[in-house]
């Protein structure tokens, strides 16, 4: 089963849900939208299951709230009774809207055999038209950091500890909801303001008139609020330190049994109020600090600032800056004498290269359908020389082979030295054996080896494994099978064998 990182819902979960934002890519898109929005009316005013006329009873009432009527054009201009069905059918099948037959709606035979359908939103299905409705409605402008929003959360973390000192669950419960929603709230202002002021440094180039004259508003913004979470970052982690003090599990627990969500248990409750606690905590918490990153940021963000004033004021004293430059090189490129200086300019001047195509045969051809496109067909292995210079390679002469006596002669004597070593350990475990003492590393390494080398040599007879032989030069060990097993103690630590005893001559 494949789970989305981060999310518990299944791939199949996930498209599902990207079904609810299809209308936004028909080809009538604003029909849809205008359809979702008269049936929203109608919900404002507690009409949850609607019909086909009402809807259009309610886009003509919003014909009338913006003017279509008197300038033309509505996006529903077209929509008689079938297609306006047509439509709400079609939202219906990607699960933005539920489809009810209502047949007491009926008032004849003839009316209940066509169908009576009523309408009415799902729940994803409002919550997709409502995020739609809101990147629709965002501002720019109306990008910003709250810093009056410290001392609101100082306030209610110093109200949360009083009220648990005192056993007041229903405080609790309304301080860790401001709580909730006020993170909630800081958190995507600080992340709005951030992309916006991104947009903002990318953009600025082609209208810098515009950056100019809201520069000192934006400065004098990021500094204020800088300077307000620094005053307020330490009064907060002592805060947070105060409320735990009072019992966390328990001012935790008395908002969870405040909870009036009827669709979770008291452990689900519990679990999601836990979460809260946690991401407030890692904002302002000394130890892991989310607030400090936003100062980072926003500091960063300055530095971008000031960095773009500064090439905005040059290129202005200069009177050379990006568009300028490009004019130049229209001018050029216009009067270049002939069309192959024009390309020679452009290419110098934007670093363009002609395009070489490489190709060669794939070393067994019948493999490879003669039907297969490039696309489809398998790649095959260039040469550096062709891709960098467009020469196939060729062979050269024999290179001298190199003869390195002295890598040579270090190698040899290491491994002289190596056996030297190994033989001294393997005399020392057949004399003195691999139990009742701890191993050395020299020793540890033979008896590793031996033991692979009598454990790959095991039997198995009559159903039994049976037991192996390792040997080398200077020492063989024995695997005899032993119900009480055998240990051997290194310098690593022990080695457990169940089942079998060692013995080495």
């Amino acid at each position: 089963m494949e789970v989305i990182a981060g999310q518990d819902l299944e791939a199949l979960a996930v498209g599902e849900r990207f079904r609810l934002f299809n209308f936004t890519r028909r080809d009538d898109h604003l029909a849809y939208l205008w359809v979702l929005r008269a049936m929203d009316r109608l919900r404002s005013v507690h009409q949850v299951r609607v019909h086909a006329g009402q809807v259009a009873s309610a886009l003509t009432e919003l014909s009338l709230g913006h003017g279509f009527l008197a300038g033309g054009g509505a996006p529903w201009d077209r929509l008689d009774e079938k297609s306006l069905r047509d439509r709400l059918d079609a939202l219906a099948e990607d699960g933005v809207i539920h489809r009810l037959e209502d047949a007491s709606r009926a008032g004849s035979l003839a009316r209940y055999r066509n169908r009576q359908s009523v309408y009415q939103f799902s729940e994803l299905g409002f919550r997709a038209y409502t995020a739609v409705e809101q990147i629709l409605a965002a501002r720019i402008r109306d990008a910003n950091l709250s810093k009056l929003v410290f001392s609101e959360i100082l306030e209610d973390l110093k109200a949360l500890a009083e009220a648990n000192r005192f056993g007041d669950g229903e405080q609790v419960y309304r301080r860790l909801s401001r709580l909730d929603a006020a993170m909630e709230d800081m958190t995507r202002r600080s992340a709005q303001f951030h992309v916006t002021l991104g947009d903002i440094v990318r953009t600025t180039d082609a209208s810098p008139e515009t950056f100019l004259t809201y520069k000192n508003a934006l400065l004098t913004h990021m500094t204020d609020f800088m300077a307000e979470l620094d005053r307020y970052l330490p009064r907060l982690d002592r805060a947070v330190r105060e409320v735990e003090e009072t019992g966390q599990y328990t001012f935790l627990s008395r908002a969870a049994d405040h909870d009036e969500r009827p669709f979770l248990n008291a452990s689900e409750k519990m679990e999601d109020w836990q979460r809260r606690w946690s991401a407030l905590r890692e904002w302002f918490s000394a130890r892991e600090s989310r607030a400090v990153d936003l100062r980072e940021a926003t500091r960063a963000g300055v530095s971008g600032v000031i960095a773009l004033l500064r090439q905005i004021s040059e290129a202005q004293r200069g009177g050379v800056n990006r568009a300028t430059q490009l004019r130049h090189l229209a001018e050029w490129v216009f009067n270049a004498p002939d069309e192959q200086a024009a390309h020679a300019l452009m290419s110098a001047a934007f670093n363009l290269r002609s395009a070489r195509h490489l190709g060669g045969a794939h070393d067994d051809d019948e493999q490879i359908s003669p039907q297969a496109t490039w696309w489809e067909a398998p790649g095959i292995e260039v040469s550096i020389s062709l891709f960098r210079t467009g020469k196939a390679p060729v062979a050269g002469l024999p290179q001298p082979v190199k003869q390195n006596r002295g890598i040579r002669g270090e190698l040899r004597r290491t491994q002289v030295e190596q056996r030297a070593v190994d033989k001294e350990a393997a005399a020392s475990l057949a004399s003195d054996g691999a139990h009742g003492r701890v191993l050395d590393e020299a020793e540890t390494k033979v008896l590793l080896r031996l033991l692979t080398r009598a454990m790959e040599a095991r039997t198995v007879v009559a159903g039994v494994l049976q037991g192996g032989s390792g040997r080398d030069d200077t020492v063989v060990m024995r695997l005899v099978p032993s119900e009480a097993g055998a240990t051997v103690r290194t310098q690593h630590g022990a080695l457990h064998l169940p089942g079998f005893r060692l013995e080495i001559g």
